[in-house]
C-alpha cells in the first residue's frame, strides 16, 4: 500500500520566506520579495546619484558634482590576485577619490505599491585601496545605507517625503570611533532652476549626525589592507507610519525606538517613491571602498 505523501502547510500571510537557493537562504526577508540583486547578473538598476538640475549642469549643488559612481568588480588585490564576491565573481563597487570628505554614492529607483512594512537586506564589506603595507584602517570615514521616500498622493495631509538614514562613522580625522549614527535634521532646501519642479538638499552632509542608542560596535576588519570579511545588516521601515521597526548588523540588534528618519514637505512629481542607497566617504588621502556582494529588498503584504 502505497503512503500517502504529508500535505504540506499554506505558509501564512508574513511568514518569512524560506528558499533552498543558498544565495537567498542568508537573508531573511519579509513574504514578498521585490527584488533579489546578485550583481553577478550585472548592475540591477544601481546607478550614479547624480545632484538636481535644470536647464544647465551648473544649477547643481557643488557637494553632487563629483559623487562617484557604481562599478562591477572582482575585488582584485595586488598580492592575491582577485578574489571576487561572497559568492561568484562579481560585487558592486564603491570608490571614492583619494581626498578627505570624498563620497561616492549608489541608488536604484523605484516606487512602492503597499504602504505597509519594507525590510531591505545587505552582504557588503569596505576597506581603503590598499595602497600601503600597513592596515589603513582609519582611512575610512564612513559608509551607510538609506531611503529616499515620499507618501502617495492620496495619503492623509500633511504629504511628507521621508529620508531613513543610517550610517557607520569608522574613523573621523584619522580617529577610530566605530559607531553607528542616524540622521533627522533636514538640510537647508534649495529651489533649483525658475520652474518650481526641482529642488535639492546635501542630505549626506557631515553635520547633524547622532549616535544611534548603544550603537558603538567593532566590526571585524582583519590584519592587513588586503584582507577583508562580509557583513550583514538588515534595515525594517514602515511606510505606513514612516517609522523603523528593526535595524541589525551581525550579532547586533538595535532598538529602532531610538532612531528617527528625516521628515519634510513632498516634493511635486516623486509619488510613492521607493529608493534604496548606500554610500562611502574617505577620510584621508587615499580612496575608500564599498562593495555589496548582494541585496534584498521585501514587503509584509498579503495581496
Amino acid at each position: 500500500m502505497r503512503s500517502r505523501r504529508p500535505q504540506r502547510s499554506p505558509r501564512a500571510a508574513g511568514a518569512p520566506v524560506v528558499a533552498p537557493d543558498p544565495r537567498l537562504s542568508r537573508f531573511s526577508p519579509l513574504s514578498r520579495i521585490l527584488f533579489f540583486d546578485d550583481f553577478d547578473n550585472g548592475y540591477n538598476g544601481w546607478s550614479g546619484h547624480i545632484g538636481n538640475y535644470e536647464g544647465s549642469l551648473d544649477t547643481m549643488l557643488p557637494a553632487f558634482a563629483d559623487l562617484r559612481p557604481p562599478m562591477l568588480s572582482t575585488i582584485p588585490m595586488w598580492d592575491t590576485g582577485s578574489v571576487g564576491a561572497l559568492d561568484g565573481t562579481y560585487a558592486l563597487k564603491l570608490a571614492t577619490r583619494p581626498a578627505a570628505g570624498s563620497l561616492a554614492v549608489a541608488i536604484k529607483r523605484l516606487t512602492w505599491r503597499y504602504a505597509g512594512p519594507i525590510q531591505i537586506e545587505y552582504i557588503f564589506t569596505f576597506k581603503p585601496e590598499a595602497s600601503a603595507l600597513e592596515l589603513l584602517e582609519t582611512q575610512v570615514r564612513t559608509f551607510g545605507f538609506a531611503f529616499d521616500l515620499q507618501v502617495g498622493d492620496r495619503a492623509a495631509p500633511p504629504l511628507e517625503r521621508v529620508m531613513p538614514h543610517l550610517r557607520y562613522l569608522n574613523a573621523l580625522e584619522g580617529r577610530r570611533r566605530e559607531t553607528w549614527q542616524f540622521k533627522r535634521v533636514v538640510e537647508p532646501l534649495h529651489d533649483i532652476g525658475g520652474s518650481g519642479k526641482t529642488r535639492s538638499h546635501v542630505h549626506l552632509a557631515p553635520t547633524g549626525w547622532e549616535d544611534v542608542p548603544d550603537g558603538r560596535q567593532q566590526l571585524c576588519y582583519n590584519e592587513i589592507a588586503t584582507k577583508h570579511n562580509w557583513y550583514y545588516v538588515k534595515i525594517g521601515f514602515d511606510l505606513g507610519s514612516m517609522a523603523f521597526t528593526a535595524f541589525r548588523c551581525n550579532d547586533r540588534e538595535f532598538d529602532p525606538a531610538g532612531i528617527a528618519p528625516m521628515r519634510f514637505p513632498a516634493m511635486p512629481n516623486l509619488s510613492c517613491m521607493l529608493n534604496p542607497f548606500v554610500w562611502v566617504e574617505a577620510d584621508a588621502g587615499t580612496r575608500a571602498f564599498l562593495y555589496l556582494d548582494s541585496v534584498v529588498l521585501s514587503a509584509d503584504v498579503d495581496a
